[in-house]
């Protein structure tokens, strides 16, 4: 019903019309992606899905205070992070969390008519080049590329530098259009003997 709305229309709907349906719908394009961050720092699925699932009892809570959030996804980030890491002191598995404590599983890409032409060779190459970067550049490249998030949303949301974020993502984009690169000739070759 409400899949062609923005998350901001979806945020004032639920402001000020209490709309559950544009909840539910908010809930559905965000929380896999939380899950996914969520679990990242938690390291147990259980886990981060109870700390996604108490962020988003906390927004129906503040519905009416919504529409005060200028970036409800930035929002929604920083809230997994901090309900994770108050899980983890609360659970005492670590004192402090450090960068290159998280792990995050990386998608591909998410589908889209022209990564649906990428063939599987190629998505494997890139998913393996994705898999062996470093952890923050790993998880720059994933909240940035895949996530949607801006820049320096992401130095907000890590607390880093943004020219660190700029810097990793350079790395990774430069790794993986290198891994790229070594196979696309081999793929032009082939298709130029068909």
């Amino acid at each position: 019903m409400y899949e062609h709305l923005h998350i901001s229309e979806l945020q004032h709907k639920i402001a000020a019309f209490e709309d559950q349906q544009a909840y539910k719908e908010l809930f559905v394009r965000l929380q896999p992606r939380l899950l996914q961050f969520a679990l990242s720092i938690c390291h147990s699925r259980e886990a981060a899905e109870e700390v996604v699932s108490d962020v988003f009892v906390r927004v129906w809570l503040k519905r009416k205070t919504l529409d005060h959030i200028q970036n409800l996804k930035l929002y929604l980030y920083i809230a997994t992070r901090n309900v994770s890491l108050n899980y983890l002191r609360i659970e005492k598995k670590h004192q402090t969390l450090q960068m290159d404590d998280l792990q995050v599983e990386v998608e591909a890409f998410n589908a889209n008519p022209q990564q649906l032409l990428i063939n599987a060779e190629l998505r494997k190459q890139l998913a393996k080049v994705v898999a062996e970067l470093p952890t923050q550049c790993k998880i720059i490249f994933k909240l940035v590329k895949e996530d949607g998030l801006k820049q320096k949303e992401v130095a907000e949301l890590l607390h880093i530098q943004p020219k660190t974020v700029e810097n990793q993502l350079a790395i990774a984009v430069r790794k993986i259009g290198q891994a790229l690169q070594a196979v696309l000739p081999a793929r032009q070759k082939v298709r130029q003997k068909a």
